[in-house]
């Protein structure tokens, strides 16, 4: 994954970081089929422990088709955060275009048992030297 700046949002005191990469040997555009690759970091700043139950994602193509994806927990998992450490994980995103975006949240629970959503910023998959979506 190149190394750029993150795509980054805050929501009581857990942040998410995101980095998407291209993946251009995953990728065949003659077939139409674009494929990114993204690392999340989730930071707790927070005093107490938060779990990630479950995540829905927001993925828009350059046609402006919109998939929602949920699930339990990301990548088979329930991740708890304690106060001031951090959870990471890839993952990766097929597209029939060459640029897109993505955006979401988790839903997450506080050790006294209340929920909220925490944000993960918008995001641009852009096949590099392409146009970037806002």
């Amino acid at each position: 994954m190149h190394d750029t700046r993150p795509y980054e949002a805050e929501t009581d005191g857990v942040i998410v970081r995101v980095r998407p990469s291209y993946l251009a040997g995953q990728s065949d555009p003659d077939e139409g089929r674009w494929v990114w690759a993204y690392r999340v970091e989730i930071e707790n700043r927070g005093s107490q422990a938060v779990q990630l139950m479950a995540r829905r994602w927001i993925i828009t193509d350059a046609t402006g088709h919109v998939e929602t994806v949920r699930g339990a927990g990301v990548v088979g998992e329930q991740p708890l955060i304690g106060p001031g450490d951090s959870y990471s994980y890839a993952s990766g995103c097929p597209l029939p275009t060459p640029s897109g975006s993505m955006e979401g949240a988790y839903m997450m629970t506080d050790a006294t048992g209340r929920q909220f959503e925490a944000v993960i910023p918008a995001f641009s998959l852009d096949v590099p030297g392409g146009r970037v979506l806002n």
